[in-house]
């Protein structure tokens, strides 16, 4: 298949506040070396996607107030390649404004939309999908999303049901379902008809405006307005006035959860959404005793830790075991591994005692 009309566009907008202290409003996760390589997720994100296209067709969707870490850190792409929105509206506008840009530059595009802060250990495994996914989005009328097989039953992850393969590793999805409670999520894996929703879509141009017009209009008639601007330098000027107007929405919701020519690839390429502090202690090279330790760190009788220190400071902890430790200059968090999903939680409590300076 030609390369010729593949893009890809990268969703770099989110705070990811479940990693504060070290993600934060100025500096998310998505622009950090969150696994010690060197690299940022982005960088590592673009990267990835260097197979399926020329980097002059990799896109990067996020909110305005981070374009200048995105050209920083990505020198090869230009400023119309960064797409920065007003305000955060989710997932569902900010897909639409992307088809109707790339719609404006190449009406036979074919998109793969992907999050900027996911970890994928195989690689080739992962290409392989994508590019059977384009294959298919090139000539058939479809919704297509990678659905990660799953390892456990896990309550944290969106589910798709499928049954009837289309087509070789192509299979017709029956529904979307929302996060599960624990009994759920145990009878979703004993099926063996589910899938993790990994939040990766990939389609034609064509197909997914469409789905806009008919199953989110609303949408679709605020940002079709501005047809005549997309790749212009009137393009922001008329993002910044109209694109606040849209609904607050995921493409979920608005789109896939309500069309009928939805299909999914089930994949395993060692996928972590690397959502939360544990996520990423999971996915890290641990020590003898199972800790993590990202920086200059001394660990004496401790043991299941994730320890994260800026550079140019020694940390010397003992007999500390199963907890997170990020220090940054101005914040230290030491919180319970068991407990870390309140964290998020707790950046209202730091909102209300310090106001926004440490957020």
């Amino acid at each position: 298949m030609s390369k010729e009309h593949n893009y890809v566009a990268i969703m770099a907008g989110g705070v990811g506040s479940r990693f504060w202290p070290g993600s934060r409003e100025q500096r998310p996760k998505q622009f950090l070396d969150m696994l010690g390589v060197g690299k940022s997720l982005l960088r590592l994100t673009f990267e990835r996607f260097l197979p399926i296209c020329a980097p002059e067709h990799i896109f990067i969707v996020t909110n305005a107030q981070y374009k200048a870490l995105i050209l920083e850190q990505l020198p090869e792409i230009s400023e119309n390649q960064i797409l920065c929105e007003p305000s955060r509206n989710n997932t569902a506008p900010c897909i639409a404004y992307t088809a109707f840009k790339l719609a404006a530059l190449d009406p036979q595009a074919n998109i793969v939309v992907a999050p900027s802060d996911h970890i994928v250990l195989k690689e080739s495994a992962f290409l392989e999908k994508i590019n059977a996914a384009l294959a298919f989005a090139q000539k058939e009328k479809a919704l297509v999303t990678l659905g990660i097989e799953p390892s456990r039953p896990d309550t944290g992850y969106g589910y798709i049901h499928y049954t009837q393969e289309v087509e070789k590793g192509i299979f017709k999805v029956n529904r979307f379902a929302e996060k599960p409670n624990a009994e759920t999520a145990r009878h979703y894996i004993s099926t063996g008809e589910y899938l993790w929703n990994a939040g990766i879509f990939i389609w034609n141009v064509q197909t997914i405006l469409e789905s806009f017009q008919q199953l989110a209009p609303d949408i679709h008639s605020i940002l079709e307005k501005g047809k005549n601007d997309y790749n212009t330098s009137t393009e922001q000027a008329f993002i910044n006035a109209h694109y606040p107007t849209t609904p607050n929405i995921s493409v979920d919701f608005a789109i896939m959860e309500k069309a009928s020519n939805v299909y999914t690839l089930p994949a395993e390429f060692g996928w972590s959404d690397l959502g939360t502090w544990a996520s990423l202690y999971a996915e890290c090279p641990k020590d003898e005793y199972d800790n993590v330790l990202q920086g200059n760190i001394i660990a004496i009788d401790s043991d299941n830790c994730l320890v994260r220190a800026p550079e140019g400071k020694l940390v010397v902890l003992k007999e500390l075991s199963d907890y997170i430790v990020v220090d940054t200059e101005d914040v230290l968090l030491i919180y319970p591994k068991s407990q870390e999903q309140e964290i998020k939680q707790v950046t209202t409590l730091v909102k209300n005692h310090s106001g926004e300076k440490f957020l």
